[in-house]
């Protein structure tokens, strides 16, 4: 057997392989709501054959959009809508399902990346004042975000609380919290976004506590049996950012405080940052994250042949492979690389015909 289709566990989650589906943001949304496009996308997913699926960054707030067509999770209505699209993948695979979710902070108020993705000022259709840890925008010439206070701090934090009670009354598996790619929890935590003066900035333990915070809530909010685990950005790729040591610290105090798993990531703070990108780039940070913390981890970073992925597991660099991209190129890529690996993946009956003779074996 291969190591990408062994099993493994994030904490209470059971995987019968180590493939995920990373969050993947669709913008196609109506006012945070799932639509059939969802439908389409989720459940072409869900036979893939992997064994975690999760769904898209999810705002937990209006304003924690990342652009008016992402999809949200702060009210029953929007859970109503999301309800069908699990209850489908639920009837026909046996992947498990998490959620990620979300407040895209500085970054929100956004065009779809089709349309540019540039900020969209309040005054401009579809826009809206965005908020953060400071009155400091992402890039030059974006309008400057409103300081949260401790108001706005409580409005979140009840936000993803009840986010994820909906999201464990849907059924779902686990719960990621976005503290990556420049969102709001990440702005917290990098000391180029949060110049706060009170308990939430300046030291490292202060840029940590809202995080850690939300965290303690979300983690309180829903049973042990459902997983909770976070997604960090390692490192800034900025002189003077968020680094690895300063991830190290945040990783052992989410595992003192029961986190399941670590998703590691990179980048996304800063539009100064410079990034050496190559296939498996983001690996050595979650292979310290990994090897210092003892935490479950899933790793990322353009990793699309199954040898590579194989490699990382094998090397004890990750316990889970995530793929993004990859797997939009390639919904089948676990059929793929079972068949490259020599190896077996789930498939639904209705697609055992399509078996490939010289792997008779594939689907069991």
């Amino acid at each position: 057997m291969s190591k990408l289709f062994s099993p493994t566990a994030l904490g209470p989650l059971q995987l019968s392989n180590r493939i995920a589906i990373a969050p993947m943001c669709q913008y196609s949304a109506i006012e945070g709501m799932a639509t059939d496009w969802h439908m389409i996308h989720l459940g072409s997913l869900a036979l893939s054959g992997a064994a975690l699926l999760i769904i898209e960054a999810t705002a937990v707030v209006p304003e924690g959009r990342i652009s008016p067509d992402d999809l949200g999770l702060w009210s029953d209505a929007h859970a109503e809508a999301l309800d069908p699209v699990v209850c489908a993948m639920r009837r026909h695979s046996p992947i498990k399902i998490a959620i990620q979710l979300a407040h895209a902070g500085r970054k929100a108020s956004s065009q779809v990346p089709w349309e540019g993705g540039a900020n969209i000022p309040p005054d401009q259709p579809r826009g809206w004042k965005t908020v953060a840890p400071s009155s400091v925008p992402h890039a030059e010439g974006e309008p400057a975000p409103l300081e949260l206070d401790d108001e706005g701090l409580a409005r979140i934090r009840d936000g993803f609380v009840s986010a994820a009670k909906r999201a464990h009354a849907l059924g779902l598996d686990a719960i990621e919290l976005h503290g990556a790619h420049g969102y709001l929890l990440h702005q917290f935590l990098s000391p180029l976004s949060n110049l706060r003066q009170d308990q939430y900035g300046g030291s490292l333990d202060n840029r940590m506590r809202f995080p850690l915070e939300i965290f303690d809530a979300v983690r309180a909010a829903v049973p042990r049996k459902m997983a909770v685990g976070m997604r960090i950005s390692a490192t800034d790729w900025v002189e003077g950012g968020w680094e690895i040591g300063q991830s190290l610290r945040f990783a052992q105090e989410l595992k003192a405080r029961g986190c399941d798993f670590i998703h590691v990531s990179t980048g996304g703070l800063s539009p100064a940052q410079k990034i050496a990108l190559e296939p498996g780039y983001q690996i050595a940070y979650a292979q310290r994250i990994k090897r210092e913390t003892g935490m479950p981890t899933i790793g990322v970073g353009l990793i699309t042949e199954s040898e590579h992925a194989e490699q990382i597991l094998q090397n004890g660099e990750a316990d889970v492979i995530g793929l993004a991209r990859a797997m939009l190129y390639d919904p089948r890529w676990p059929w793929h690389a079972a068949a490259k690996l020599g190896d077996q993946v789930v498939a639904p009956p209705q697609y055992w015909r399509s078996q490939p003779r010289e792997h008779m074996s594939l689907f069991g």
